[in-house]
């Protein structure tokens, strides 16, 4: 692939982590720091009735072990958020919103008194809670550990500034009763369970953050039979649907302009020989296509390119990448796409050089069949979080997933069979990543390599039990399963 590097990169802001939510629930936008029941994904500053006053993070320290205090109330202060983060039915993650990590019980301690930290998100029940409404005081929780059974307290009931938040003894007192006031997300609890399988056809992850990807949607539909047809349309101003009929063949790289989507007809329909490129572009759909024999990658997105969602394709055969995405992309989703008896997979920046990438290359890989392939499945670098979930690996020589160079990747809820390394953290010269992996399901394979901790999800999504992924994944992934 040739490297690139027009126009300036696209920058947004990491406080986007925290002020957007799509998906699987319904919501609606209140008033910040109102007080409301607390549901999956929504961000909260967390008051005791005791004293007023917001549990923080010391210092708004980024590391491990800062540990908790209770300060005055600021929702614009990011140390002060928490996301609460469905991990099982009724259990949830708090999630800080300037460092990302968990609140955690040092070393599950069981005893009363004992101050709580943040540390990296993992799978301990150290960091899983439950929200118990009062009967004594409306609107307010208590907020029990899954692990020790004590529940979240400002010590003493003190009203003073960087009073230690503990845990003790549950009790319906106000030192233990909590308000979870707004800050954005989610308002009402998911309609469906958090095991529901995604609509097939439905965008969800970092593609449907931040405004989310229409393509054309209210544009021209044009059906496109030869590689001249193929070029104008992508290349023509405006929003447009294009339908590509049959296999066409093309050389080179193709490239795609903003407000599009490219869908094939039918199962059989797609482009040989060459492939797409993205570049400096936005709002793009690729769906349901066939890529095979190209010269060079089959989709690349670069240079500051963003939305994009590459959903329900078919893919083989490429000289280098079949999807790389790198050069300060960002808001991807690739989704439901089957890659078959290829080596280099799916690459997620190109180089550890490219340090205009770090605070981009927000990616959500999920329901992919990596079939027989063999590495990048994806290989990151720089971006975080990078989430990983209900795709099926299948007879992998190399490895599934790897981070690398300040990445942080959240590896959930797939199916790793016969798969040599199914997590790395080591490729080439380049340093480790952070990686976290729950909730796989493991057939024949290696042991998994873990690192650190990531960034947390800020999105709504369900999430397949891992050991029936296979089956869901075989059955919906590739062309021909939408009705195009």
């Amino acid at each position: 692939m040739t490297r690139k590097r027009t126009g300036r990169p696209w920058l947004i802001g990491m406080a986007a982590l925290l002020t957007v939510s799509t998906g699987l629930v319904g919501h609606s936008m209140l008033p910040a720091s109102a007080a409301v029941a607390p549901v999956a994904d929504g961000v909260y500053t967390v008051a005791a009735a005791a004293s007023g006053k917001c549990i923080n993070v010391t210092g708004a320290a980024a590391a491990n072990s800062a540990l908790l205090v209770q300060v005055a109330c600021n929702s614009g202060t990011t140390s002060q958020r928490w996301q609460a983060v469905a991990r099982t039915s009724g259990q949830f993650n708090l999630v800080n919103g300037n460092s990302g990590r968990c609140i955690d019980v040092p070393s599950a301690s069981t005893a009363s008194g004992v101050q709580l930290q943040q540390y990296g998100c993992g799978t301990g029940t150290n960091q899983l809670w439950t929200f118990a409404a009062s009967t004594a005081a409306a609107g307010k929780y208590l907020v029990k550990s899954v692990a020790t059974g004590l529940c979240v307290s400002t010590k003493d009931g003190s009203t003073a500034g960087n009073n230690p938040i503990v845990q003790e003894t549950c009790s319906d007192i106000a030192r233990m009763q909590w308000s979870f006031n707004y800050v954005s997300g989610p308002t009402t609890p998911p309609t469906t369970g958090p095991t529901a399988p995604p609509p097939a056809s439905g965008l969800v992850g970092w593609a449907a953050q931040n405004g989310g990807t229409t393509g054309g949607a209210g544009g021209s539909t044009v059906t496109v039979t030869s590689a001249s047809a193929l070029d104008s349309a992508l290349s023509a101003s405006g929003s447009r649907i294009i339908k590509v009929s049959g296999m066409i063949t093309v050389s080179g790289m193709r490239k795609v302009t903003s407000n599009k989507t490219i869908q094939g007809v039918g199962s059989g329909s797609g482009i040989r020989g060459g492939g797409l490129t993205v570049e400096n572009a936005s709002n793009i759909i690729i769906q349901n296509l066939n890529f095979t024999g190209s010269s060079d990658d089959a989709i690349n997105v670069q240079n500051g390119s963003h939305h994009i969602w590459i959903d329900h394709n078919t893919f083989s055969s490429a000289v280098d990448g079949l999807v790389d995405i790198r050069l300060a992309a960002d808001f991807v989703t690739v989704s439901w796409n089957i890659t078959r008896s290829h080596d280099k997979t799916m690459l997620l920046g190109s180089a550890d050089t490219d340090t205009g990438d770090r605070g981009k290359l927000r990616v959500t890989y999920h329901h992919n069949w990596f079939d027989g392939t063999n590495q990048r499945h994806p290989r990151v670098r720089f971006g975080n979080p990078v989430h990983v979930y209900n795709n099926y690996y299948d007879g992998v020589s190399s490895y599934g997933v790897a981070s690398t160079t300040e990445a942080g990747v959240l590896v959930e809820g797939n199916y790793f069979e016969n798969v040599n390394r199914p997590t790395t953290l080591a490729q080439g010269t380049s340093p480790n990543g952070n990686l976290v992996q729950r909730n796989n399901h493991f057939v024949g394979s290696g042991t998994p390599q873990t690192n650190g901790s990531v960034k947390a999800i800020p999105y709504a999504y369900a999430l397949d039990t891992a050991s029936q992924v296979k089956s869901i994944v075989s059955a919906g992934a590739g062309t021909g399963k939408l009705g195009l």
